[in-house]
């Protein structure tokens, strides 16, 4: 696979960069989004589709992408990010595998500029926002956000990794309940000051609370297909992508792994590159 080719493009209140991977290919481009993960943990899974242009990037306030707009970062914003990006490309239509974050950042787009996306597949969003354990899940997820602006990084991420890996509803006392220590997971436990996360202080609301337009989604021409990991059963990011995916009359395909199993060894997760891009390949050429 050829290096990557960076560029930038302008957007209100920041400045996005994203990494184009050439290929002679007849095939619509193929962006490959996170968020707030940047463009650096999407390399190994592009290497996998060397023959088709595969575009990454890093999300507003994430990575190689400044922004100097204050506050959190909505999809919405992220969705007028991504068009621009395509737009830069030459318009498309492409196709776009979003996961976490990005499955919801995913869903925006096609809400916003359908035209623009031919094949979504939207791996586990975390849509709290469908669950009927919503009101649960909605205290838990500010309670984090509202540890990491007092305590920091490290009793909030440990809070955040405890909800991920929780299995079936959201306990409604969960916003209540002491978390886990720091050290638990092999986190700082004491404060570095700072404020700038961008899951914690930037999207980790945000996303969680949005609410596709189904409406617009039904009317878009672009295909979507929802997609879970087959190891993340009753975990809140793959009951999120089970909801969207039965609010868009579907139901979500199972592909291998957990909720990174698109990473590479070194994150952490368990992850297989190759084995993941064969059920992702599977499921754009049936498109």
């Amino acid at each position: 696979m050829t290096n990557p080719q960076t560029r930038t493009v302008d957007a209100p209140g920041a400045t996005v960069t994203y990494d184009v991977y050439a290929a002679q290919s007849a095939e619509p481009a193929l962006l490959l989004i996170g968020s707030p993960m940047d463009a650096s943990g999407f390399a190994a899974l592009a290497a996998q589709f060397p023959d088709r242009t595969v575009v990454t990037y890093d999300p507003r306030g994430t990575g190689r992408s400044p922004r100097s707009a204050a506050g959190e970062a909505t999809p919405e914003q992220h969705a007028d990010d991504l068009h621009r990006v395509v737009s830069a490309l030459g318009g498309g239509p492409v196709d776009v595998f979003g996961s976490s974050g990005g499955a919801v950042n995913g869903l925006a787009l096609v809400a916003r500029h359908p035209e623009r996306v031919r094949t979504l597949v939207a791996h586990e969003p975390p849509a709290a926002a469908l669950l009927p354990d919503r009101t649960a899940a909605f205290a838990a997820i500010r309670d984090i956000r509202d540890t990491y602006q007092r305590d920091g990084f490290g009793p909030a991420m440990a809070k955040f990794i405890a909800l991920t890996m929780l299995k079936g509803p959201v306990p409604a006392d969960q916003a209540e309940r002491p978390g886990p220590g720091a050290a638990d997971f092999g986190l700082p436990a004491e404060d570095d000051g700072r404020r700038d996360d961008p899951l914690l202080a930037q999207n980790i609301v945000t996303c969680t609370h949005y609410e596709p337009d189904f409406a617009a989604l039904a009317a878009a021409a672009t295909r979507i297909v929802v997609a879970v990991g087959a190891e993340s059963e009753g975990e809140l990011a793959y009951r999120g992508g089970v909801a969207v995916a039965e609010r868009l009359g579907t139901a979500a395909v199972t592909v291998p792994g957990n909720h990174g199993a698109y990473l590479p060894a070194e994150y952490g997760m368990g992850g297989d590159p190759a084995g993941f891009a064969v059920a992702l390949r599977k499921i754009l050429d049936a498109s």
